[in-house]
Parts: structure tokens; sequence; C-alpha cells
């Protein structure tokens, strides 16, 4: 599955290249909106400021973007599939640390992605401003109208409105060459900015200009969606089509700095935008639709990525479980309710705090700088470990990009003043996230494993002691045992305490999620004769299990290839009812009254299970339907309580 999907998004068509246009250019195609509108601000215009402004975006474009995302970081293909979670995958087996950079990445990742549709939805709408007597038309209710409708239709799917993307991100980076090149016509010496003496001028000799970094960096916040979206392109799809996107976003912040340089030098843009004062009147209109439409994509796009994200951390333990729909039959295309509406609730909170998208620009991108700073992190490990090489080489460009992005981040740290609300959204993430994947290895370790040889003949005495009332045909246990003749203790203890569990079959089945992304096959194993069978069966981090349905279909395979001799016994099934008789039995675990807990155990341990009584219960997130399914509660013990005596005082016997 995995060697025929990637063989298709590497394919280059005209067709997979407008797919890559309109799925992973929408953040960093709508910059031109408000990039250099950020950059001047009220400044009084200079050869210095303008010329050295558009010099650090061009080589941002080229160091970041270019050499970091398009050149190496696409490098780091997991199987077709991109992003910090794939990242992660491909490098956890070498330290066990590197799941705080990668969760620190997944949460500031996710938080921008509740600014980007905003930011972008409001620049493009603030247009109608330009319009004689709409100057101060209220845009903040059009652009909630907006935001809202788009989230309310992600349950429906966007398979439909997708097919449209390329073409419409087509036509808008066709219109900002076009409008570019027009104003470059009347000011050629806006081509002198390439020079990175300007660049250097910018930051070093301009009062404060270091600190204008942080809006130069809005030229650049959609690179990590480039890889995020590796697995839908292809990396031959992405690097070409880059090429063309760079000369049109170029062309058009170039265009509007010619336009700023001859207002003069000295005059302000008393809150013009230079992106919509080069647009000709007649052509107003339509440049404003064009704007619209390519905010919708940028947004949509940010909507989906926040999906995909949530649903990778899930699977792998990062988050905890939530329903996830798919809406379409379309593979891949699936929607998040809970996430859907974090975010929904977080885009509307941001256009009624900032209010236009000028505000916005302050508190934009701050986030970003730490992805990419994480992303940097976990690339040297794989650099190093998975393509092998030389560690000077890697230390030496992981300390350029480190200094390149650390610079950025110091100048985005001003932001905070502005974004301080923004810190919450994060926290909250960030903790959930921690919380979720170090519980869970605080619960594992707990977990006892004995060999289940020791209980074989127990096992089939049980089968066959018919005083016992049969519990079901086919009794299965999902068990997390590796090892091929383990089982854990809990699954023994279920089998024969209290009321004992009689049954033809005794199935353990193993999900093991594994580092490539779509990998879905499995293995059988007798370990007891025509008794217990064990299954593992190996999902990839982007597949949700759909456990019931995985088992009923191997069992169906079992029988008809005629094998462990299932297809000469009964399975339960009667002349009334022809489905096989089979009960799923799972655990519930509960933090034991018996614990007595250090502080930082307590808080961790009691959030975790805060948060999973909260989440998606487990026959809903392995895909069980729950009338076969039998839930046990079992208690965890972290920490048992201290002895103490307890002293017997003497019996009175009294009369009646």
């Amino acid at each position: 599955m995995a060697a025929y999907r990637n063989g298709i998004v590497n394919k280059v068509t005209i067709g997979t290249l407008l797919v890559a246009l309109g799925i992973i250019y929408g953040d960093i195609g709508t910059s031109p909106l408000y990039v250099l509108k950020a950059i001047v601000g009220e400044r009084p215009i200079t050869e210095i400021l303008v010329y050295g402004g558009i010099s650090c975006v061009f080589w941002t474009l080229t160091f970041q973007t270019t050499i970091k995302y398009i050149w190496l970081t696409l490098k780091a293909d997991n199987h077709g599939e991109g992003g910090i979670f794939s990242l992660y995958a491909l490098v956890r087996r070498y330290r066990n640390w590197l799941a705080i950079p990668t969760i620190i990445g997944a949460t500031t990742l996710l938080a921008d992605g509740i600014l980007t549709p905003p930011i972008s939805v409001a620049s493009a709408i603030e247009g109608i401003t330009n319009f004689k007597g709409l100057e101060n038309i209220p845009t903040v209710p059009i652009v909630v109208i907006i935001l809202s409708a788009l989230f309310f239709f992600q349950r429906f799917g966007t398979q439909r409105v997708g097919s449209t993307f390329g073409p419409a991100m087509l036509v808008w980076f066709t219109m900002l060459s076009t409008l570019g090149l027009i104003q470059i016509f009347y000011h050629f010496d806006i081509f002198k900015a390439l020079n990175p003496v300007y660049a250097i001028k910018f930051l070093t000799e301009y009062p404060h200009g270091f600190w204008l970094l942080g809006a130069v960096f809005l030229a650049t916040t959609g690179a990590e969606a480039l890889y995020s979206d590796l697995g839908h392109c292809g990396r031959r799809n992405i690097r070409i089509t880059w090429a063309a996107v760079k000369v049109c976003l170029l062309l058009n912040y170039m265009g509007q700095a010619a336009w700023i340089m001859n207002l003069g030098e000295g005059n302000l843009l008393n809150g013009q935008n230079p992106f919509y004062e080069i647009m000709p009147n007649w052509f107003l209109p339509i440049g404003i639709g064009i704007a619209t439409l390519a905010a919708i994509i940028a947004s949509q796009a940010m909507i989906s990525g926040s999906y995909t994200l949530i649903s990778e951390a899930m699977n792998l333990n990062f988050w905890p479980r939530v329903a996830v729909r798919q809406p379409t039959e379309s593979k891949g295309q699936i929607y998040i309710p809970s996430v859907n509406n974090i975010l929904w609730i977080g885009c509307i909170l941001m256009v009624l705090y900032f209010q236009n998208s000028t505000h916005m620009e302050a508190a934009y991108g701050f986030s970003i700088t730490i992805t990419m700073l994480m992303t940097t992190i976990l690339l040297a490990y794989y650099l190093y470990y998975k393509l092998r090489w030389k560690g000077l080489f890697v230390i030496a460009l992981m300390l350029f990009f480190g200094t390149i992005e650390t610079s950025f981040f110091i100048a985005n740290v001003t932001k905070i003043k502005e974004r301080w609300m923004f810190l919450f959204f994060e926290l909250f993430i960030f903790l959930v996230m921690y919380v979720w994947f170090y519980a869970r290895k605080i619960n594992n370790r707990f977990i006892k494993f004995v060999d289940l040889g020791k209980y074989v003949s127990e096992i089939k005495e049980l089968s066959q002691d018919e005083t016992i009332p049969k519990f079901s045909t086919h009794l299965i246990y999902l068990t997390k045992a590796n090892n091929r003749h383990e089982v854990e203790e809990k699954i023994i203890k279920s089998i024969f305490a209290r009321k004992p569990k009689r049954a033809d079959v005794y199935w353990l089945v193993h999900i093991h999620r594994t580092e490539e992304p779509y990998t879905l096959n499995y293995n059988v194993s007798e370990l007891v004769d025509d008794k217990v069978i064990k299954i593992n069966v190996n999902v990839g981090f982007r597949i949700q299990p759909r456990t019931e349905l995985y088992f009923k279909k191997i069992m169906q395979e079992l029988v008809a290839n005629k094998e462990l001799n299932l297809h000469t016994r009964p399975d339960g099934s009667t002349k009334y009812n022809s489905e096989p008789d089979f009960k799923f039995v799972i655990f519930e675990k509960f933090l034991s009254i018996e614990n007595e807990f250090a502080l930082k155990e307590g808080v961790l341990l009691n959030s975790y299970f805060l948060l999973k009584r909260m989440g998606l219960s487990d026959e809903s997130a392995f895909g069980l339907e729950k009338n076969d399914v039998i839930v046990e509660q079992v208690p965890l013990v972290y920490q048992a309580a201290s002895e103490f005596k307890l002293k017997r005082e003497g019996t009175e016997c009294v009369e009646v």
C-alpha cells in the first residue's frame, strides 16, 4: 500500500503539480497580503528600510525555505510522509528525550493554526476598505462569518471543493507575479535589493532593524507546511512547484517595494496596504475576490493539517483518544470534531481580540520559530543517524540554521506583550501532550508479564470443563506483549479469577504501531495447539485502528485457508445466527486508593486519568462494537501505601 501510494505522489504531471499548488502553498502563498505592510508600517520610507526589508525576505526564503526545507528537510521521508511526528518516528529510537522537542514543536505548530486563518482572511477582506465610501466598513463581522462557515462545512468533507484548489492557486500566483512585474517596470532599481549588503545594512544600520526580523519572518511561516504535506504531493512535485512559487512571491514583493519607493523617501504609507495599492482600480474587486479565495484555501490547508497532526499524536501516544470521522470516501481525509471546535473558538477569539490584520501581524510568527527550531534538532539526528552524514558537517549545518532561527525567535520575543493570551493556549496543548505521553510510560512500567507456558495445562482443562458455563466460543484479549510466549498477568487473572472464563479458543491480539505511516499487515502464531492463538497486527501511525474488522477478516482468511483446524470445529454460530460467537475483553485502569504519591507523580497520573475520562473509550478507540466487548476494571498501584500497625484491643462480652 505504501509503495503504491509513494509511486502516485512521486509522479510529476500537470495534475500533480496543480495538486501541490492547491494543498501546500496556502500559508506561504498568502504572505504578500501582509509582509511588506508589516515591515514598513508607519515608518518613514527610506531606501535602506525598503531595499533592506526585501533583501531580508529574499535571503530568508532562500536559506530557510529553499535550502533548509525544500532541499534538506524533505530528505527526511518516512515512507512518503513528512511532518514533525513523522520525523520523530524516524529518530525516536536514538534518544528518549527527543519526545520533548517533538511535543514543543507540535504544540506551537498547532497553536499557530488559530492565527493563520484569521490573519489570512482578515487581510483579504480588508481590501474592501479601498473602495470609496467603504473606508470605515466594519470587517470583523464579515471575517467571523467566513471563518464560522469554513469550520461548519468541515464535517461534510472538502473533496469536491478541494479539486478547485490547484487552479485557484494557479490564478493567485499568476496574479501576484503580473501585478508585481507591472510595478517593477516603473522602478527597475528594486533588483538591487537582492544584494545581501542591503540585508546586512538593514540589520546593523537601520534603527531597530534587527527587531523588524519579526515582520520579515512572516514571509516564511508556511515553510513547515511544505514538509508536513510531503505525503500529499511528493518531494519532486514540491521542489518543482516551489521554484515557480518563489519567483511569483518575489516578483510581488519587489513590485510592492517599487510602488513604495515611488511614493518618495520620507513619506508614510498612512495605513495603506501596498498589496492592494498596486492593483488598478478596475481590477480591485476581482483582486479582492481572488485574495479571499486564496485566504480560504490557506485556512483550509491549516485546518486539515491540524486534523492530521492530532491524528498522528493520538497514534504515537501524544494525545488522548478522541473521535475521528471520515466525512468522505477520499483516502486520508479525516475530520476531528473536538479539534475543529477548539480551532473555531480560538480563531473567532483572535478576530475579536485583535480586530484587524495589522494587530495580528504583531502576534504572528512567534510560535512557528519555535517549531522550526525543534525541527532542526530532530533533523540533526536524522542526518547523522539515518543518512550517515559526517558529524562536523551536521553540526555546522545545524549551527547555521539554528543561528538564523534563534535570531528570528529573539526578534519575535518582543511580540509576547501582544500575544500573552496565546501562551495559555500553548501551555494547555503542551501539558496535554506531556501528561499523556509520560503518564502512559509510567503505566507501562507497571505491566507485569508472565510466561504463558506455565498456564497451558490449566487453560486446556478449563476449556474442556463442562461444569463451568461457556463464556464465549472465541475469547479475545488485547495484549501489549511483544514476546511471543508472554502475556500480561492481568489476562491470566481475568481468565481464572472469580468466575473463570471458559472458551473454545483464546485469542491474543497485539496492535503494533509501526514507524511507517501506512503499514497494515499481520502474522499469526499458534501458542497452544488449537487453543491459544496470537495475532500481531502491524498498523502504521497514520491509520486509525479497526481491531474488530481486522479480527473478523483474519479469522475468515484462516478458515478459508483451512489453517489451525478452525474450519473443522464449531465457531459458535447457530441456525438462528450465522455470526461466530466471540467476545473482546479490554482492561480499564484506575488509580488504586492504596497509592501514596509524590507531588510530581500524583499530578501527572491524576491528570492522565482525568484526560482519559474526557477522551474516547477504549472500545471506540480500538474500533470495537460495544455489544462485543467486556470491560474489566483493573487497579493501578503505583506506590503502595506505607505499612501501618493496626492494634486490636480487648473484646468485651455483653450479656443481653
